[in-house]
């Protein structure tokens, strides 16, 4: 009877310790499966770091491009308020110099018409001279247009020409003004108006957005991640 006692005492034990062994089998494939997916993971998510670190400083280099020159030029435009203008005059008065590449330390010289047209801003009564935009009136504060200076200088007054029949033709034309009335001259277009800024600004700003917002889900990834093995922790 001891034998038999003994015999199913070595069994039993026997076979607890087998199942214990099985356990632990188990139990170490799992945690080295986590370890795998964590050291998988780890250089995953480092990337996406990098990606979204690198995506805000593009975006950053981005806005100091923009800063120093559409923006500048945006802001220090004082032609802000739109308005309509009757042309009153459109005529052309002289023939101006200009010079034009021709090879390498060449230059030579050519003409172009000189188109002044005089505006009524709203009919208000105040007589404005117009300019095509804030780089025409910088150039020359005399001439509409100026037109880029070319070798064929027939071909420069045909275009002077027919800018001067079409503001003829059209008689009311949307203009630009300053309303401190410093500047009397007034523009035809903005290089850069409203809509041209927003749509500089609209791509750095969503680089930016998505570079923060990757940054954000990855780090959001890492606290679930902790936050499940914790768990995980205190269930076993």
């Amino acid at each position: 009877m001891f034998f038999v006692a003994g015999a199913k005492s070595r069994t039993g034990s026997g076979g607890g310790n087998e199942r214990r062994s099985i356990y632990q089998k188990f139990r170490e494939v799992d945690i080295l499966d986590k370890k795998k997916t964590v050291t998988a993971l780890k250089p995953g998510e480092d990337r996406a770091i990098l990606l979204g670190l690198g995506m805000i400083l593009s975006s950053v280099m981005m806005y100091f491009v923009l800063g120093i020159t559409i923006l500048r030029s945006y802001a220090d435009s004082v032609w802000t308020e739109e308005g309509v203008c009757v042309v009153l005059n459109s005529t052309v008065t002289a023939d101006m110099n200009c010079s034009y590449n021709c090879g390498s330390d060449c230059w030579r010289v050519s003409k172009y018409p000189c188109l002044q047209v005089y505006v009524s801003v709203n009919n208000t009564g105040r007589v404005s001279r117009l300019s095509h935009n804030e780089e025409t009136q910088d150039t020359s504060s005399e001439c509409f247009y100026v037109p880029r200076c070319q070798k064929d200088s027939l071909a420069m007054h045909v275009m002077i020409m027919n800018i001067s029949e079409r503001l003829k033709a059209n008689q009311q034309v949307p203009c630009y003004y300053d309303p401190s009335e410093q500047q009397e001259a007034v523009l035809l277009t903005r290089l850069y108006d409203h809509s041209i800024v927003f749509h500089s600004l609209l791509w750095p700003s969503c680089m930016l957005l998505g570079g923060a917002l990757i940054i954000v889900m990855v780090k959001l990834t890492q606290y679930l991640s902790r936050l499940s093995e914790e768990i995980g922790k205190i269930k076993r």
